[in-house]
């Protein structure tokens, strides 16, 4: 649209010219294209809701088909506001009217339009049909003020710019007649047919749904930072790493996906409990779904009555996991739910929590912050000097109707004798109302659990976020404490996340099914797989040893992915 207005802001424009025809015409098809796409109106060059590895905003032209001579227009569907604000100068009412209905649609920020808004389905998270590219560019903010000027003030710009005698000189130039004849181009067939029709996007292939939990091996979902790395089974299991370092504790088990970070919901008035996913209680739920997509995992599940619906991610920003439940009440009484978070943590490489785990728990450190709602935990230094990491663990419950936390760091008093995370004993205690033991310090068996009871009306939902993360220093993970107690950032978080799965994907050249490939594929690497083993005569027919790799340039120091591609 600036190729064909910006012009307008300072020349001014005759009636029946071919300027002031052209113009009509663009803002025209402008309309109409806006209309057939059922979209706001208003397309130029501007940034889009794609960003480089720095998280910077990528910038192209952007046209209507038909209107632009460049192929794959109707690929793309990126409205920029300041195109609107240009077409004043040529149909004020309908810019108004366009422009209104952004600004009632939430596009407008402290400084203004924000620069565009994005369409595009490949590059809208799912579940919503655009995306806000929350910036603003200067030239383009000039632009609109210009515009706003030529309307609202009478053309200062215009009157200006025409008050130079050699300007005036060239006036003629811009009172060009409407010819007689002229050639016609018709847009290419294919880009017509694109103009009517919204892009489409890959159906199932973007993503895995689960709604078995009982599978031969657990499938698995990888999201990571670079830094802080977190797998997820669609049973509800997995570990969080940091570095090089375990966070929480993890076991390889086939058998067994026991191992994780879990959240227990418990009905305060019948007393029976569940988890948010089908680990670790293992109770048969009235409908359970995992889904992973591109930049996090959710599960849903519904059992007496009470909607769960859990996200999880890893903020690319910080070096921090969210886990985010929507507890929905489709019964038709006011619901108690009282919701504890568990986590087994180890803080250490995973070599040294194998060889002997209860050596490595008694360095442990744990520490309640109640004003903060949260635990925080540290290993002691072996050596003077050593640095080591804190982790910290929340559970907020913005804007429900909660009551105050209480806390355990023990694992004894939270699973008792002879039990496991599947029937822990402070989940199946006479005393319904009952909180935990509030116990830190050097514990010999360290664990961050936190416990809230949250009222849900009937048909109403109420969000839980339970949030780990690690950083250097403690004064570093106060600091994201206070940082994460805001929903925005949350929130800010899971869209962050996304966006920067899709950089990710542009710098491999891969798509979103492709991606789903490689995470199926992630399954037999991450557990071992019974049913890729070659035969065992084939095993047993191996007489050499490590250094039989070598000729293969192979060291053999690291685990080897065999592939056989045909």
């Amino acid at each position: 649209m600036f190729e064909y207005l910006m012009p307008q802001l300072i020349m001014p424009s005759y009636q029946n010219t071919l300027l002031e025809q052209t113009c009509k015409a663009v803002v025209s098809r402008q309309i109409e294209y806006g209309r057939q796409r059922a979209v706001p109106w208003g397309i130029s060059e501007s940034c889009y809701n794609a960003t480089d590895m720095h998280h910077v905003y990528q910038y192209r032209a952007f046209g209507v088909p038909g209107l632009g001579f460049k192929r794959g227009l109707g690929d793309d569907l990126v409205i920029a506001p300041y195109a609107s604000a240009l077409a004043l100068t040529v149909m004020p009412r309908e810019a108004c009217h366009n422009l209104q209905t952004m600004a009632t649609n939430g596009f407008c920020g402290v400084y203004g339009f924000y620069e565009s808004v994005d369409y595009t389905p490949s590059r809208v998270p799912r579940g919503k049909n655009h995306a806000i590219v929350r910036t603003f560019m200067a030239h383009h903010q000039g632009m609109s003020l210009l515009a706003f000027a030529h309307v609202l003030l009478n053309r200062p710009m215009q009157r200006r710019f025409m008050s130079a005698p050699h300007v005036r000189a060239t006036e003629l130039l811009l009172q060009e007649r409407v010819p007689k004849k002229g050639a016609t181009l018709h847009p290419h067939a294919a880009e017509v047919s694109a103009a009517a029709r919204p892009a489409a996007t890959e159906g199932g292939a973007i993503m895995r749904v689960f709604s078995d939990p009982n599978t031969p091996i657990p499938e698995v979902h990888l999201m990571s930072n670079g830094r802080y790395h977190l797998m997820a089974t669609h049973a509800g299991g997995g570990y969080s790493r940091w570095r090089d370092l375990v966070v929480t504790r993890w076991r390889e088990d086939v058998t067994s996906d026991c191992w994780g970070t879990f959240i227990y919901l418990r009905d305060r008035d019948s007393g029976r409990y569940w988890s948010t996913a089908h680990q670790p209680t293992l109770r048969k739920a009235d409908h359970y779904e995992a889904i992973f997509v591109q930049g996090r995992a959710e599960y849903r599940r519904r059992d007496q009555g009470i909607e769960a619906h859990t996200e999880i991610s890893v903020s690319p920003e910080d070096d921090v996991e969210i886990r985010r439940v929507t507890l929905t009440n489709l019964s038709s009484r006011t619901r108690h739910i009282e919701v504890t978070s568990y986590a087994e943590v180890v803080l250490a490489p995973l070599n040294a929590d194998l060889a002997h785990r209860s050596f490595s728990n008694l360095f442990v450190q744990t520490e309640i912050l109640p004003d903060r709602q949260a635990i925080l935990c540290r290993r002691r230094a072996r050596t003077p000097g050593e640095a080591m990491p804190w982790m910290f663990h929340l559970l907020a419950a913005p804007g429900a109707v909660a009551d105050e936390p209480s806390y355990e760091t023990d694992r004894s008093k939270f699973i008792g004798r002879g039990r496991t995370a599947a029937n822990p004993v402070v989940l199946e205690s006479d005393d319904r109302a009952s909180t935990l033991s509030n116990t830190d310090g050097s514990v010999l068996d360290p664990i961050v659990a936190i416990r809230r009871t949250i009222a849900v009306s009937s048909d109403e939902s109420s969000i839980v976020q339970i949030i780990s993360g690690v950083a250097d220093t403690r004064e570093a993970a106060l600091a994201l404490l206070e940082k994460y107690c805001d929903r925005h950032f949350v929130e800010r978080a899971f869209e962050m996340a996304w966006f920067q799965s899709q950089e990710v994907l542009r710098h491999l050249n891969a798509t979103e099914a492709e991606a789903q490939v490689y995470g199926r594929l992630a399954t037999s690497v991450i557990f071992a797989n019974g049913l890729h083993r070659a035969a065992p005569s084939v095993i047993a027919r191996n007489q050499l040893g490590q250094s039989g790799l070598w000729r293969f340039v192979v060291s053999g120091d690291l685990p080897i992915v065999l592939l056989r591609i045909g």
